[in-house]
């Protein structure tokens, strides 16, 4: 492997960790219907703002959420919306993990 792809797969896998946490899906599909303050975020999550602020400070550390600071609240928007479209292929996946499971579970019913 080249140390060019070595640095790509490893800038990749950081935006998979940042993603693969619950409340930072959750904040990530929230913001597909626009920008957010951070407070409205603390109150939606049900988390402590040090604990919010911490997940959108790993999200925009991967590049997927970018922030403008109005007054005192800070606002968070996506940066690159296309992730969403990530999520869309991981419930194929989930999707169809769960129809050859079935399908399994017919065909040892059926013998």
């Amino acid at each position: 492997m080249k140390k060019s792809e070595k640095r790509l797969l490893e800038a990749k896998t950081q935006v998979l960790k940042a993603l693969a946490h619950p409340t930072r899906l959750w904040i990530t599909e929230k913001l597909k219907d626009g920008e957010c303050c951070v407070n409205s975020l603390v109150e939606a999550v049900g988390a402590d703002f040090s604990t919010v602020s911490k997940h959108l400070s790993v999200l925009k550390e991967a590049g997927i959420l970018e922030d403008e600071k109005r007054g005192k609240q800070v606002f968070y928007t996506l940066k690159v919306p296309c992730v969403l479209s990530f999520m869309s292929c991981v419930e194929e996946v989930i999707q169809t993990r769960i129809k050859e499971q079935i399908g399994l579970l017919i065909k040892n019913d059926g013998e």
